[in-house]
């Protein structure tokens, strides 16, 4: 794992449908690691097929043979009760993997990972339903990825990681969550290009985010927590607010411990710890903004 990886706080997971080609698994966790994410478990969603089982092993094989130092590897087959399905011939076989899917995503999101999806693996099927549970439990920070490398094709001599130079794309694949899917349909009818729709729902995404803080700058802080909150996102410390505001310095410091603790239930209860940077991460745009401004604070011109 990169010094960038282990140094973020937020839990990441991998989650990947897979083939008979085990790369696929290996070269896109290869790629988020290299790009600073801080993946510390990885699902594989596998079925019984003997070719797949063989890829399953391999990728199991990196993992045993220390490429990837804490770092834990969690082969998942798709079941239906007891019965380990081989491939996809029926609705039953669907509904299985989708049970499959739906339970890992589900228990990722539970746990507080940020879950990278990637759907290049296995049949294509496996990449639609993925994208399906996506849409159902994806939050904000979730990013589905189909892996692109050129010029190897399927049936060639596998790499299961790939030297530098070597030319690979993690291309980040639009979810459009159900829950604001009412209000882009709404949109889609008025578009023609799909480009325009999925910038569209992007830029909903990023106004919705920012209207929640603001709402939690107006409704969650007391007009005192809002003060420093402020002072804090301009890049005071606690002894400077308390000489700006007329305060005890502990004064201060036991109103940001309770802004903190808003803003844990705010964000849903992280594993990370909340503290001054993530405040001034999340809102220090707020302030800077001509278009907030907190109750009681001077007007900006």
């Amino acid at each position: 794992m990169s010094a960038a990886g282990r140094d973020r706080q937020d839990p990441e997971i991998l989650i990947a449908t897979l083939g008979v080609e085990p790369q696929v698994v290996t070269i896109t966790l290869d790629q988020l690691l290299a790009g600073g994410r801080a993946v510390g478990e990885v699902v594989v969603v596998y079925t019984e097929n003997p070719a797949v089982q063989q890829a399953m092993d391999t990728v199991a094989n990196e993992f045993a043979g220390g490429c990837y130092p804490g770092i834990q590897l969690r082969p998942v087959p798709v079941v239906a009760g007891s019965k380990k399905i081989r491939d996809f011939c029926n609705d039953a076989d669907l509904g299985a993997l989708l049970r499959t899917l739906y339970g890992e995503m589900r228990r990722a999101r539970q746990q507080g990972f940020t879950v990278h999806l990637c759907v290049s693996g296995g049949r294509k099927v496996m990449g639609i339903i993925a994208m399906v549970v996506a849409q159902l439990l994806f939050g904000p920070e979730d990013c589905a990825w189909h892996l692109v490398t050129e010029g190897w094709q399927p049936g060639e001599r596998r790499r299961l990681h790939l030297p530098p130079g070597e030319k690979v794309w993690l291309v980040p694949v639009p979810v459009l969550r159900w829950q604001e899917a009412a209000t882009l349909m709404r949109m889609v009818t008025e578009l023609d290009d799909p480009a325009e729709v999925v910038a569209w729902y992007e830029k909903l995404t990023r106004d919705e985010y920012t209207r929640r803080k603001g709402e939690f700058i107006r409704r969650w802080l007391t007009p005192a927590e809002r003060e420093v909150v402020e002072l804090v996102c301009q890049g005071l410390d606690n002894r400077a607010i308390a000489a700006r505001l007329y305060k005890k310095e502990q004064t201060v410091a036991n109103q940001l411990r309770n802004v903190y603790e808003k803003l844990r239930e705010w964000l849903g209860y992280p594993a990370a710890t909340v503290e001054r940077s993530v405040l001034i991460a999340e809102f220090s745009s707020c302030f800077r903004s001509d278009t907030f401004s907190p109750p009681g604070s001077p007007s900006r011109t």
